[in-house]
């Protein structure tokens, strides 16, 4: 899965950058201003797919002076599979939720952390995972449900995991950079934040 290219899943084309942009807002944009959204397409490239994603009827444009203005049509019957699949990165963040939920010990605090969270990840960029053991689990039963969350990360985005665990009793005694990085950039997927923040956020 490639977080930043959403829509590569069902075409790896500028067709699906474009829709993506559109998609996500709530707003109509002029060819300029979507090739200053996608700088790294020519602006006759986004004009041309605008007038093909226009013919398909999933984009429509309207005059404004000399210039046209294109919007996301969210009233076209295939609007929702876009919208869907613009907003993969939500649909794993809930996946995640639900999984690491079920366990039968689910861990204290859990986040979704790295590329995948700031929505920059590639293809192959690993999905990584910020997990805080509970204390008295069982080691086996604990590194058996770390990997089934492997095996269904993979088949949820064809992207490895990697899982970083620590203990509760490790995050009130190590100093790692880590921590901080997962408290600024971690998306919660279990546990409390605010736990998690009470016990590494005030360190100097």
């Amino acid at each position: 899965m490639d977080a930043r290219h959403p829509l590569a899943v069902v075409t790896p084309t500028l067709d699906g950058d474009v829709l993506a942009a559109l998609a996500l807002a709530d707003a109509s944009f002029t060819t300029g201003q979507l090739h200053r959204m996608l700088p790294e397409f020519s602006e006759e490239g986004i004009r041309k797919v605008l007038v093909r994603l226009c013919t398909q009827g999933i984009v429509v444009s309207e005059r404004a002076g000399q210039a046209f203005l294109y919007r996301f049509n969210t009233d076209h019957v295939a609007a929702a599979g876009v919208v869907e699949l613009v907003h993969v990165r939500d649909k794993l963040l809930a996946r995640l939720e639900a999984q690491l939920g079920a366990w039968h010990s689910p861990p204290t605090y859990a986040a979704l952390f790295g590329s995948m969270a700031r929505g920059s990840a590639s293809r192959s960029s690993d999905v990584d995972i910020f997990l805080v053991r509970p204390d008295g689990v069982v080691d086996e039963e604990w590194a058996a449900q770390v990997q089934e969350l492997n095996s269904a990360v993979y088949r949820w985005t064809g992207n490895d995991a990697r899982p970083v665990e620590f203990s509760a009793a490790e995050l009130r005694t190590k100093r790692e950079p880590l921590f901080k990085a997962v408290l600024a950039e971690g998306l919660t997927v279990a546990g409390s934040r605010s736990w998690f923040q009470a016990q590494v956020g005030s360190r100097k």
